[in-house]
This record gives C-alpha cells, sequence and structure tokens, in this order.
C-alpha cells in the first residue's frame, strides 16, 4: 500500500508571513487610492483567519465592498505575493527540503492541497524546486465546493491513495483530515492556533520531526 504525505502549503512548508504583510499593504493601497479604505491594513485580522480560502478572506476583510471591488483586490493580493516570492522575500521553513527530500528518498508520495490559488502556489513551486519532490499540487480552484476536505478527497481518489497523512497548520487542514479518516499532523508554526492544534492528533514544532512519528501509532 502506499504511503502517502497531503502537505497545506502556507504556514506549513512555505512561510507566508514573510511576504504576507507587504501584499496586503499592496492590496489595501489600491482601495485607499480609489478612496475605498481608510485606516490601517487589517493584517492581524488576516493572520487570524489565515488557512481559509481567499474569498472567505476578502468577505471577513471587506464585508461592505461589492464583489467586483473583492475581486479587483484579490488581483492585486495576488501579483503582490508573486512579485514577492520572485524576488526572494519569501522562504521555506526550516528542514522543508531536507524532509521533503528524506521521504520522497524512502519512497514516500507527497502532495499539497492548499486554499491557494494555481499561480501563487506554481510561483513556490518554481522559485524552491519543489517539483523535485512534490508529486501533485492541488489548488483550492480544483473543486467546485472550496472545501478542503473535498479536496483532500480528490487527491486521494485521483491518486488511490490509502495510507494518507495530512500535515498543515490550522483547523481547515485538521478538518479535511478528519472528514477524510486520515490522521493529522499539526505544525506549531506563525499561523497556529493553540485551540486548533488540539484537533491534531500528533504536533511538531519542526518539519523534520515528521520523520521520528511513528503513524501506525497515530490514529485519526
Amino acid at each position: 500500500m502506499k504511503q502517502a504525505y497531503i502537505f497545506d502549503m502556507d504556514g506549513t512548508l512555505f512561510q507566508t508571513n514573510r511576504i504576507l504583510g507587504h501584499a496586503l499593504e499592496d492590496a489595501f493601497d489600491f482601495l485607499r487610492m480609489n478612496g475605498r479604505w481608510s485606516g490601517a491594513t487589517p493584517l492581524a485580522e488576516y493572520q487570524a483567519i489565515m488557512g481559509v480560502s481567499l474569498p472567505e478572506v476578502w468577505q471577513t476583510l471587506l464585508p461592505a465592498h461589492s464583489d467586483e471591488e473583492r475581486l479587483c483586490v484579490d488581483r492585486t493580493f495576488q501579483d503582490a505575493l508573486i512579485r514577492h516570492i520572485e524576488q526572494g522575500h519569501g522562504a521555506l521553513y526550516p528542514g522543508a527540503e531536507a524532509t521533503l527530500h528524506a521521504l520522497k528518498e524512502a519512497g514516500h508520495r507527497l502532495y499539497v492541497a492548499s486554499n491557494g490559488w494555481k499561480v501563487y502556489l506554481t510561483a513556490i513551486v518554481r522559485q524552491y524546486g519543489l517539483d523535485r519532490w512534490l508529486d501533485g499540487v492541488y489548488s483550492i480552484e480544483d473543486v467546485a465546493s472550496s472545501q478542503k476536505s473535498d479536496l483532500v478527497a480528490y487527491i486521494l481518489s485521483g491518486h488511490q491513495l490509502t495510507e494518507t497523512v495530512v500535515v498543515g497548520d490550522r483547523m481547515s487542514d485538521f478538518q479535511a483530515a478528519k472528514v477524510n479518516g486520515l490522521p493529522a499532523i499539526g505544525c506549531r508554526f506563525d499561523f497556529s492556533n493553540e485551540a486548533e492544534l488540539e484537533q491534531a492528533d500528533a504536533v511538531i514544532e519542526d518539519l523534520q520531526e515528521l520523520m521520528q512519528l511513528d503513524l501506525k501509532a497515530i490514529t485519526p
């Protein structure tokens, strides 16, 4: 039977915190220039809900704005994220490359399931050469429901995976694992929340700890 790992991207493999504030500032500068925002950029509010899909982000941060305005902000934000990635302002988490390499060398299948858009994920994969190890990178755009649990189910079905573990940092990851009957490994990283981590079946503070975990002893 195939052993597989399904990783979240933001806050799990990629240190989104390094570029998030800059990109969000660019997005809200766009609104300010058009007279549609005053005051500070709501970075803390975004960090609190990190892990949800971008449509949910803009609905939360911009409840009084139109769908068209949210779409424009989203495009500005995505462009800014990709620009900062390509300029080298982001980074993978310490141990991410070594962990992916070791797992791949051991014969495991490695996938990404992210609430991010495809163009954003492609920029990260290209910048850090993650296609050396990853067997597939999946965006929330790949499922109509915009639910990460459905995205994980899509990956499981498409690759006929049996023994699989989900690795992430937020509730959407842990719920996606549980809905699909999979173990959830929580990462106590930048955007993690202690109350949410309680829903994980095991918690790590460094990605390289994955190699020491006895997955057979971790049950969902």
